[in-house]
This record gives structure tokens, sequence and C-alpha cells, in this order.
């Protein structure tokens, strides 16, 4: 068989220590540095899915987790379950402040709706299915088109297995693809969380920062049908029994260890063109930090004397708090850094590669070029859209995503819109009932005019007319027109009621025309402008798949010429990454060295009573009177709560299992350091730091403070 450039892409010693989110299937090719690392299990090992510890793993769809018992308990971080606690609480009985501890299978809740568990079963090249001889002649839409045809047959063969969720990934700009099979577990329920002042201890303020101290864990179960297959929630449904389970460390970690995040990493841009760094970091994360700061403002603003409608925005709030420092943090390391630079003087080697020998320029020149023109189209087109994609009312997006799945579904299902199929009707589903606990219509209104007002202050030129038209919006409104047409929207539509909203799931194009809700009737009436957009956008993107493959395989070729490995970006799929528990020689600004391991004491030192400091006063009360149980550890003569290691980890990856050289279960992976979340563009071995939760502090907090003795027992702690 011949062999994919994924593996052919790493057949060189030459790997940057701690560097690399590692396929499974690459790990025997980098097994020395594995080894001189720490590692003690054979890394072939890891290479198959279905056995331990890789079948362990599991993702949340955005977060990872793994099976940490034979009933089905899954382990992830507290801020990927955040909207499942809230989701679960009321002002009355407020879970997110106070925590949840359920002591039986009967006291577990539903996690939020839409919550999913998936087991990776297999992952297989499809790259010869998905650019067939057929395709690979095809350009722009139509090659576009005729992808999408490919990943659905493929797609739709894979979930012939009952209960299985396939899906088909792209590697290296779409160069190679991947057919992941991964069982789709979906009742998933809520079992454990610490109260907010441990989970979200720090809050926002210490988001991105150390010294931390966050016990930012909880606890999921899944379950199925008595039978044992996947099932939708059921009284009669038991706990899930995986195939394997991990086991937690006998021993606790040292600075030095060798440690593995076994997960699902969301996005990296290490292999970007040098306009796409420019465009990101001159324009698109400033724009960003300005707007979601303006968001958080006015969410803050419409729910401080509310705390219902508080806790349906707190995991929205959570989630752009995160982004915004993750952003400005980006921005601060890129003011400082030569980044573009370098990239311009590597682009600028390849480039000179490329055209050294006719062979290369016949192989890639063409591409080469084409592809910081078609770049540089999709990124105008990104500006000229930016506010009018702003001031898109959230109502009229749902009412858009419910007209469009409307119309596909007048197509047989192999034809419809990949995203609109019979196989996304559950997640429709959810959506729309996940809503009466997300959105409450004042503070929606509230964010509407602020984002309208900045649209509409454009010169009518640059606004978009068929918008205008489908809205109601006339070129010079003032604040106070603007505000009573918005209020007008809200007093007559029907999509703020959950049965309204699941009655539209199962509409006509028809029915849908004849309706007289404003949001409605706005995206009746911008569907056809909305298609010929879309159409657009594919034409474009076709072009750029091929071009940006081309690209690639160059710099691929490239690296290898200079004997480098290289691994692909990160797409949401399992990967590994390694590396040692590691605190900094300079730590700050100010030079502070930071030690690899906080303690309980900085808890108490940090503890205000209040707001982000929270700490629950039993936990701060074992604390004062030393209760560390047998948690402690003699040379910091305390208990550790979090450690610093030079895993290379991005967002995705929290909740990522933490396991030592034997493959033990030794915490869970929870953030990184605000300087050098650039990593995600530009790693830096020197500085990236990733950011993890002690399973000794877990292990305490649950014992000595929550009294979770039955979770301890299942885990064979107690």
């Amino acid at each position: 068989m011949k062999k994919s450039l994924i593996v052919l892409a790493i057949t060189s010693n030459f790997v940057f220590a701690d560097e690399g989110m590692w396929m499974p299937q690459q790990l025997p090719e980098i097994a020395p540095q594995l080894k001189a690392a720490g590692l003690e299990l054979d890394p072939a090992n890891l290479t198959k899915l279905t056995e331990f510890p890789m079948a362990a793993i599991v993702s949340l769809g955005g977060c990872s987790a793994s099976f940490v018992s034979p009933q089905g308990l899954v382990a992830t971080n507290h801020h990927c379950v955040y909207n499942s606690i809230a989701h679960n609480s009321t002002a009355d009985n407020d879970l997110l402040k106070n925590g949840f501890l359920a002591m039986s299978f009967a006291e577990e809740v539903p996690a939020a709706p839409g919550s999913r568990i998936f087991v990776t079963k297999a992952v297989d090249n499809v790259t010869a299915q998905v650019i067939d001889a057929k395709t690979a002649k095809l350009s722009g839409k139509k090659r576009v088109d005729a992808i999408e045809a490919n990943q659905k047959t493929i797609v739709a063969q894979c979930e012939q297995d009952i209960g299985h969720r396939c899906s088909v990934a792209a590697y290296y700009g779409s160069l190679e693809y991947y057919l992941i099979k991964q069982l789709e577990i979906k009742d998933v329920r809520l079992v454990h969380a610490p109260a907010e002042g441990v989970g979200k201890f720090g809050g926002d303020t210490d988001n991105w920062m150390w010294p931390r101290h966050t016990g930012d864990y909880s606890f999921l179960r899944a379950y199925v049908s008595p039978d044992g297959k996947s099932a939708d929630f059921h009284a009669d449904n038991v706990p899930y029994t995986p195939d394997f389970h991990l086991k937690l460390a006998k021993e606790g970690l040292k600075e030095g260890d060798f440690v593995m995040a076994l997960g699902y990493p969301g996005r990296t841009n290490r292999h970007r063109l040098p306009s796409e760094v420019a465009n990101t970091f001159d324009w698109s994360y400033p724009e960003t930090v300005t707007y979601l700061a303006e968001l958080l403002e006015i969410i803050d603003r419409e729910t401080t004397d509310n705390r219902d409608a508080a806790l349906k925005y707190a995991s929205r709030v959570a989630g752009l708090n995160n982004v915004l420092k993750n952003r400005q943090g980006m921005l601060d390391s890129y003011a400082q850094s030569d980044f573009l630079a370098r990239k311009q003087a590597e682009h600028q080697a390849l480039s000179a590669w490329v055209n050294g020998n006719s062979a290369n320029k016949k192989a890639y020149a063409k591409d080469l070029s084409n592809i910081e023109k078609l770049l540089q189209q999709q990124q105008q087109f990104g500006r000229d859209n930016y506010l009018l994609s702003n001031a898109t009312p959230r109502l009229l997006g749902t009412a858009r995503s419910l007209y469009r799945l409307a119309q596909e579904g007048t197509k047989a299902d192999t034809e419809r819109k990949a995203g609109f199929q019979e196989r996304d009707l559950p997640r429709f589903k959810a959506f729309v009932a996940g809503m009466d606990r997300s959105f409450d219509a004042k503070v929606e209104q509230a964010l509407d005019l602020h984002n309208l007002a900045k649209y509409v202050a454009l010169p009518k030129k640059q606004r978009n007319a068929d918008f205008d038209k489908a809205l109601g919006i006339k070129d010079g409104m003032d604040q106070q027109a603007l505000s009573a047409l918005i209020a007008s929207w809200y007093n007559t539509t029907v999509l703020t009621d959950m049965a309204q909203r699941n009655a539209m799931l199962e509409s006509t194009p028809d029915q849908f025309a004849q309706s007289s809700d404003p949001f409605i009737k706005a995206a009746v009436a911008l569907y056809s402008a909305d298609m010929k957009r879309e159409a657009e956008q594919e034409e474009l993107a076709g072009k750029i798949q091929q071009a940006y493959a081309s690209y690639m395989r160059a710099k691929i070729a490239f690296m290898q010429s200079q004997g480098k490995a290289v691994y692909p970006d990160a797409n949401s799929t399992l990967r590994v990454t390694y590396g040692n528990v590691q605190g900094r020689a300079h730590g700050n600004e100010d030079g502070n060295a930071w030690s690899a391991f906080t303690t309980l004491r900085g808890i108490t030192a940090k503890a205000t009573g209040e707001g982000e400091f929270n700490a629950p006063q039993n936990q701060l009360d074992a604390i004062k009177a030393k209760n560390y149980g047998p948690y402690a550890v003699e040379s910091i003569n305390s208990v550790p709560v979090n450690y610093l290691a030079t895993l290379d980890i991005t967002g995705g990856n929290s909740g990522s299992a933490i396991l030592n050289g034997k493959g033990e279960f030794v915490g869970l992976a929870f953030d990184g350091t605000l300087d050098s979340i650039i990593s995600d563009w530009d790693f830096n071995p020197a500085n990236t730091r990733s950011i993890q939760v002690d399973l000794r502090f877990m292990l305490w907090q649950m014992q000595m403070v929550d009294q979770a003795d039955n979770l301890l027992k299942e885990l064979g702690v107690l």
C-alpha cells in the first residue's frame, strides 16, 4: 500500500522536543524521543484505538474526556460541563454556585440538550475516495460539490453501523482526508461538579495565568439501552461499560516526570502563510477583542439584577471571556515577537526552493503564486461582511437555519447539503430545546441594538440591500427608530416559544412562507441571496482547496529536504502530545521563577469570600485544619493543586487525560499560560507550558470537602 504523506512526513530523526500534536499512528516514528522523555509503554500500543489506553479517551464534541471506571464514569473539566450545570440550575436551586453530587445513579441528571460522548473506534485514510480521479480534474464550486458528495457517500456507508457517528477530517490543508468512526453516546448525565468557587476559582482574572489554584474537574456518566446500544435518554437506560478505562496513578507526580495528554485539540495554525498571519494579527484579532468586550459589557449590564438571566448566559459569558483573554494574549505576544518576519523568511526560502529547479517549479510554482491571490480575496470578503455578520440577530440566524432545513428536506437525503441531512436532525432538536435555558429577549434586544447601530451607520453602498429590505432597515435610522424596530420584532416573534420552534422542525417551505413572524419572513426573503452568496464562497473555496493542498505538498517536501519532521495542524481529531512536568526559570516580565506545583496555601491566600475568588467555607476550613488526608506531599507540606508541564496543547484539549510514563491517570489539562498561547501559531519551547489540575487535589476535594465517597469507591480509592 502507498504510504500516506503523514507517515512520509515524519520519517526523519529531527523532532523538536515536546512539540507536536501527533496522530496515534505516528507515534512509533518518534519512539526514541518518547522513550528518552520517560514513556515506559510501547509506543506501538498507543496506535491501537480499540485497546488501552486509547480506547478510554473520548470526545465531548468540543472538549476531551476519558472513562475512569467500568461503569461509564467520565472525567473532564468543570468548564467543559459548565453549560450542563447552568442548564440544570435555577435561582432557587443554583447548582452552578453550590456544586452538584449524585449519591446514586438515580440522582444523576441529564446533561444539557445535545450533549454527547464520542468514542473513537477507527481512523482510515480515505484521500483516494475523497479526491478521486474525476474530482481531481475539477475546480471551484464543482470541486467543492464533488468532494462533499464523496464525503457524504463515505459517511453514509460508515454510519450503516447503527449508533456510530462518522466524519471525514481534512489534514495538511485538505491534502489528505481521514474517516473518523465514533460510537455516539446520546444519554449523558451529570454526576458531580464541585462548587463554582472550586471549579472556576480565580475566574477570568486567573484565566491563562500562573500560579493557578483551580479545581477544574467534573464527572459525567455515559448511558446506553439495556442491550448496550446507543440510545436517547430513557429511565430504563443503564451505565455504559467501556472496553477499557484509565486507572488512577499509585504515585503522585514530581518535577521532571514524563506526562502525555491524550485528547482532541481543536485548531492550530502553524502551517499558515504570511498573509494569513498578517490578516489575523493586524485585523481579525484586534476586531474580535473590541467586539467581545462590548458584548460582555452589554450582557453584564442586562443581567446584573436578574439571576435567572445570568444563569442562562453564564456559559456564553465564560466562553466569550475565555476567547477575549486568549486573543488579547496572542496579540500581546505577537507585538513583542518577530513572528511575521520569520514567517516571511520561511516562505521566501520555500519559494526559492520551488523555483530552484524545473521539477519543483513545474509541480508547485503555479499554485504557490495562486494561493496568495485567492487568500486575499477570501480575506477581503471577511472584512467587507464583518459588521453585517455581527449585526444578524440571533433569532434571524435561527430562522435561517430552520428554513434551510425545510428547503433541504424537499430533496432526497443524499442530495441535501451536509449539515442538513437526517443524521443532523438530533442536533437541530437539541438546539431548539436548549434555547429555553440560554436565551433572554431583553438581553438579545440590547445586543441587537448595539450591533445593528454600528451596521446602520455604514454608508448605504456598504450595506447589504437584501438584508436591509428583509428587516425593514432604513437609511439614516437613529437610535430611537432602530430600537422601536427591534422591539417590534420581539413583540411579534414566535421563535421564543419552544413548542413553536419544535413545530418548525417539521414545517415545509410553504408553511414558512405563510408565516407572519418577522424573523421567519426575513429568512424566507433572504434565502435566494443567501444561496447565491454561498455559491460564490464555494467557488472561491474550491480554488483555495486545490491551491492550498499543493502548497502543503510543497512545504512538506521542502521541510523533508532539510531533515525536518512535519505533523499536521490540530483539527479536533484524536492526538497525543508528550512532555515533562516543569516550571519556568523566568515566569513573567518581573523575572520571577515559576515552580512546577501550586498548593492549598495559594487558595487561602487568594480567597476573598466573594466574586471570582469565592472559595467554599468548608474547603477553607479543611485547609486551615490541615485535613490533608493521604494526599499531602511532604516536600511542599501541603496538597498540590495545579502543575505545569511542557505539553503542546490548545483549545479542545480541555479535559484531556494526563497520563504518566506507565499510562496511569495523573490529572486533567485545562489551560495554558498567557504568554505561550500564541503557540497555536508559533510554537516556543522555552515559554510553552500547559496547566493541569493534579489528581491528588481532585481526590482531596472529593474526600475531605465534598464527601463524594460513592465516587471515590467507584474510582477504587476508598
